[in-house]
């Protein structure tokens, strides 16, 4: 249990990332079982769970809303230096301050009764130097708006936001058929893929993913081998080929178990998207640790990125997934 969201754009591409309940420090849900019968046709939520609760929210808002103070992105396991809290004059440390937040303006206490800093606010801020959003949410239900109380740290200043929420209009179905599967690729790592599409020129039009069995590919490199330059007769594994005005770029993987960990392709494929849609990508790619990618035959892809996502309460990761379908441009699928 825990929440989706989805976001559609053009009727061609459907993103969809998977939060599960673990990912947050605490989870409290009530399904509403008394909604009034006419709240919401019956039609517009097709077999839709009667136990979940959905909503549409303008994605651009939310986004805003969460990087309102500019440290929504930072995570515990980030590289780099870290930023340092401002200090009011006085203070000793950032451990002093600390400790004066957990026991709150009566002072010391002898009472054990008494939360201490560990269990304060600010068990949920990562503790140490850096600075991080952290924020509740909540929804009461239909006709209320989704509320968002953001801080930085327990004693500093929060913000609440509240975000109009509109009954859910039906999203494009791009249902992918896992026994049509022509082509099967998963990544030992998403920087094989996130590298290659940060290295194309944006204003290509559009990507081809090109690939071939491997046993044809055993073949061609055989017959291929006097052939010079790079336009010789042998077939790639996979290719990423993209093109625009000012001309194109192909970039070739190898048949290396630690670059591609999986790739089961059936037949000869060669299937092109908008290059648009497809970039929209790069940012799950850069938080992802592996990519899955899968393309039916009548070109629907699909892109899976694992995310690991990090624990305030007891330190460790867990998983979360995002997952991209588009659909082929139509007369670029063989």
């Amino acid at each position: 249990m825990g929440m989706v969201v989805t976001v559609e754009e053009a009727h061609c591409l459907l993103a969809t990332s998977y939060i599960y309940r673990d990912h947050f420090d605490e989870w409290t849900y009530s399904p509403d079982r008394s909604r009034p019968e006419n709240s919401q046709p019956a039609q517009q939520t097709p077999e839709r769970d009667p136990d979940s609760t959905t909503f549409e929210i303008p994605l651009t808002t939310l986004i805003e809303c969460l990087g309102i103070f500019g440290t929504a992105n930072m995570t515990s396991h980030s590289s780099g230096p870290k930023p340092k809290k401002w200090r009011k004059e006085g203070d000793a440390s950032d451990e002093d301050r600390g400790d004066a937040k957990g026991k709150g303006r009566a002072g010391p206490s002898n009472n054990p009764q008494q939360p201490t800093a560990a269990h304060g606010l600010e068990h949920f801020f990562g503790g140490g130097n850096e600075k991080r959003t952290s924020m509740r949410l909540s929804y009461v239900g239909p006709g209320y708006p989704l509320t968002l109380l953001l801080a930085e740290d327990s004693s500093g200043p929060t913000t609440t936001c509240e975000i109009t929420t509109f009954d859910p209009e039906p999203n494009i179905e791009l249902p992918f058929d896992g026994d049509q599967t022509v082509l099967k690729i998963i990544f030992k790592s998403s920087s094989w893929l996130r590298d290659a599409l940060s290295e194309l020129d944006p204003s290509c039009e559009k990507i081809t993913f090109i690939s071939n069995p491997a046993a044809d590919v055993a073949r061609s490199a055989g017959h291929g081998k006097g052939s010079t330059g790079g336009t010789g007769t042998s077939k790639p594994l996979f290719r990423i080929k993209a093109s625009g005005d000012f001309g194109s770029t192909e970039m070739d993987y190898p048949n290396d178990r630690e670059v591609l960990e999986t790739l089961e392709c059936s037949r000869p494929v060669s299937v092109s998207y908008r290059f648009a849609h497809i970039s929209h990508t790069i940012r799950a790619l850069q938080s992802s640790t592996k990519t899955s990618l899968r393309i039916e035959t009548e070109g629907l892809l699909s892109l899976q990125f694992l995310v690991p996502v990090p624990k305030a309460k007891g330190g460790g990761s867990s998983d979360s997934f995002i997952e991209f379908r588009c659909m082929a441009l139509d007369d670029d699928v063989a």
